[in-house]
């Protein structure tokens, strides 16, 4: 039982990392002008686990935080 919840644990602390990491490489792409990482990537990472690192990337970026059909 433990094994599975530290997996669990694991597979949420690098799924949070990558999404929030996709969230500042978003905010920078945006910013210059270049390609930006398409909203159902974001929501796709954010589903398999990365949640919260979407959360915290929202507020420390302040990105993807007024789009309404986004945050829905």
């Amino acid at each position: 039982m433990m094994t599975a919840v530290a997996i669990y644990l694991g597979i949420v602390l690098v799924m949070s990392l990558a999404c929030f990491v996709a969230y500042g490489w978003d905010k920078r792409s945006a910013a210059n002008g270049s390609r930006r990482v398409p909203e159902q990537t974001l929501h796709i990472v954010a589903l398999l686990g990365g949640w919260p690192g979407a959360l915290l990337g929202q507020r420390h970026f302040r990105h993807k935080t007024k789009k309404l059909s986004f945050l829905i």
